[in-house]
């Protein structure tokens, strides 16, 4: 296992281990967490643990034309229940995504550490937020680092059904007119439902560092 030092550095991602797991140690700085997404590498830790650092192989990633949009929500994106804006509320979408209940999940991982290290990333304009409401009202959203033509989703939530899914489709349908990837990390059968797949850590760092 590989113990960062002060030192600004990572180990090659095929030093990781078969579940992924790279690194431990280090710091939350705007310059190491750029280093790291620059190089297929995020952080994912719990509260009271050290930093660890993750590269998996498989990834889940999302080539945004594969987007799946059913019938149902299909209905929900033509009507005018919900609409999106951009980076009008990056705290309130980050603390939402950090206290959403999810299943099988007792505690979050975005500990207060990980929000005061991402929002000096949006500060630097690296972080984003996609806002769904429904009147008023924030009912769903997602939050991620955008690196120019790989979007790397770090959390989504969701107050009423479909607002979650509402902002991944229309980051998907965003960056499908760039020509950009979504990368989603890790294997869930909601994004798989949504049309994210698997591919090898080699074929996703090429595409990331082309």
């Amino acid at each position: 296992m590989f113990f960062l030092t002060e030192r600004l550095e990572f180990p090659s991602v095929e030093s990781a281990n078969a579940e992924g797991l790279l690194a431990v140690g280090g710091d939350l700085s705007p310059e190491r967490l750029v280093l790291a997404y620059q190089n297929g590498i995020f952080p994912w830790f719990n509260e009271d643990s050290l930093i660890l650092w993750w590269s998996p192989n498989p990834r889940m990633v999302l080539f945004p034309d594969k987007i799946k949009i059913s019938k149902s929500m299909q209905q929900v994106l033509n009507s005018n229940k919900f609409h999106l804006t951009k980076n009008t509320c990056f705290e309130t979408v980050l603390e939402a995504c950090s206290t959403i209940k999810r299943v099988g999940q007792e505690d979050t991982w975005i500990t207060d550490e990980m929000k005061k290290a991402y929002l000096k990333l949006y500060k630097k304009g690296y972080a984003k937020s996609y806002e769904v409401w429904e009147g008023d009202a924030l009912v769903g959203g997602l939050y991620g680092i955008d690196m120019g033509h790989v979007f790397c989703g770090e959390s989504m939530f969701s107050k009423t059904s479909n607002a979650s899914k509402f902002a991944f489709i229309k980051l998907a349908q965003e960056f499908q007119e760039k020509g950009a990837l979504i990368d989603c990390q890790l294997y869930t059968k909601h994004l798989e439902s949504l049309g994210a797949e698997e591919i090898s850590r080699k074929r996703f760092i090429e595409i990331l560092t082309k």
